[in-house]
């Protein structure tokens, strides 16, 4: 045991262990980030598909699936800016010349707002599963919140989520840290390919385009829902 916590710590404690982590756990995010805002726009399909799809995840692995997706979705993001600060402090400490020092003012730059981005994100993921998972500092559990699915007296979370966005505090709150999640995702879904190896002077403007692209895709998608409840009243 003692053998593989040793492993572990020098994997960590160089620069491409960190470098391999972020790269990771980035690219789990970039997946789940996708999934989640697909199966978030079920709310336009109407309440039977949102309210289906959120039973066949209550329901998976008889009702762990989905708090092993939660803890996992903590762990990724918690170990993304944990790694991130560390391996941005490493190369700061490994730059001594004046040419590493100029390229540093500008890649610190970049890795402060990442790193501000990514703890805002992440103090957002904790409100929101403490909004909508836990259900914390608001009726949300009630018998109001509960709905007919074939026989079966399932959650209703397409009422959960009109109620929700349409308190402008959460849509506000949930608006800014799509902002700040689609500038962390179209710097870090192109520095993704760049610490895997992939990018070349050639290529870099494509990576470049396909990181605002998918930030931009997003960001749109998941700004849809409570812009259409807030602001035009969608499903109210």
């Amino acid at each position: 045991m003692s053998a593989v916590f040793d492993s572990l710590s020098r994997f960590y404690a160089s620069s491409i262990g960190k470098k391999i982590l972020v790269a990771v756990t980035g690219a789990a995010l970039v997946v789940f980030v996708l999934g989640h805002m697909i199966g978030n726009l079920l709310i336009f399909a109407g309440p039977e598909a949102i309210n289906e799809y959120g039973h066949m995840l209550q329901t998976s692995l008889h009702g762990a699936g989905v708090w092993i997706a939660r803890l996992g979705l903590l762990a990724a993001v918690g170990i993304h800016v944990i790694a991130t600060i560390h391996l941005t402090k490493q190369n700061r400490a490994a730059r001594k010349d004046a040419y590493a020092k100029h390229k540093a003012q500008v890649s610190s730059k970049a890795s402060h707002t990442m790193i501000w981005s990514g703890l805002t994100i992440l103090a957002f993921v904790v409100y929101h599963l403490l909004h909508f998972t836990a259900r914390v500092g608001n009726e949300y559990n009630s018998a109001a919140y509960k709905i007919d699915l074939h026989g079966e007296s399932v959650h209703n979370i397409y009422k959960m989520v009109i109620d929700g966005f349409s308190w402008a505090p959460a849509s506000i709150f949930y608006i800014i840290a799509m902002g700040l999640l689609y500038s962390h995702l179209s710097h870090g879904v192109s520095s993704l390919f760049q610490t895997l190896g992939l990018t070349t002077h050639r290529n870099a403007p494509v990576f470049k385009f396909l990181g605002h692209a998918y930030a931009t895709l997003i960001l749109l998608g998941n700004c849809s829902i409570p812009v259409a409840i807030w602001i035009f009243g969608y499903g109210r």
